[in-house]
């Protein structure tokens, strides 16, 4: 069976996946890009945005491995877009014209829509389900390959307590937020599920990578 996997997901040293508040101007909140300044400025980051440069070495393997066996992805209804989104008909995301999935992309939301279809492969699907149960769609979907779960953190969160996560790589970044979403509560003991590694990188971020362990 494919892998449920979190991939390049950054927290902040006090465990918020986002600021607040979240608006179109900031979709991070406070918290801005300071999140995921360790993967914009990686060799793969600028290639993601048109730009050429950036960092090799630990940031950038980690980054790489975004795409890697994945056929489709969930996200939340806040990554999305910025509170309210539902109410715009014209609303498609953040990404432009061609988003960085590449793949049937599964948005969980209370208010369904038609399906839409973009650039490069995505199209975004528009479901009201419990998280076995999109992710049983995405599994479909995806044709044998990984599904990415996208975020935000209550998403994850979700997943996590619904013990649907085999593999997460979670990035600590070194700065304080104080306020926003928080990735881990209500989740103590969660670490007993998987097997646990981190790597230190020179840009100051810790990789974690959680990976379930054989039952």
């Amino acid at each position: 069976m494919s892998l449920a996997r979190v991939q390049n997901f950054s927290i902040s040293l006090d465990g918020f996946g986002t600021g607040e508040p979240q608006s179109l101007e900031a979709p991070f909140g406070h918290a801005g890009e300071r999140l995921h300044e360790w993967m914009v400025a990686s060799r793969w980051g600028a290639q993601m945005f048109g730009q050429t440069g950036g960092t090799r070495g630990i940031d950038d393997a980690f980054a790489r491995l975004f795409d890697d066996g994945i056929g489709a992805e969930i996200m939340g209804a806040g990554k999305f877009g910025p509170p309210g989104w539902h109410d715009d008909p014209e609303w498609r995301g953040w990404w432009g014209p061609n988003p960085p999935f590449h793949s049937p992309t599964f948005i969980l939301t209370h208010h369904p829509r038609p399906s839409i279809e973009m650039g490069g492969g995505t199209t975004f699907h528009f479901i009201d389900a419990s998280p076995a149960e999109a992710l049983e769609t995405a599994r479909e979907a995806a044709g044998g390959r990984d599904v990415r779960l996208g975020g935000g953190p209550t998403m994850i969160r979700e997943f996590l307590a619904a013990g649907l996560v085999d593999h997460m790589h979670i990035v600590v970044v070194p700065i304080l937020l104080g306020r926003g979403v928080r990735l881990w509560d209500g989740l103590e003991g969660v670490e007993k599920d998987f097997e646990v590694e981190a790597t230190s990188s020179p840009s100051g971020v810790t990789h974690m990578t959680f990976t379930r362990a054989a039952v």
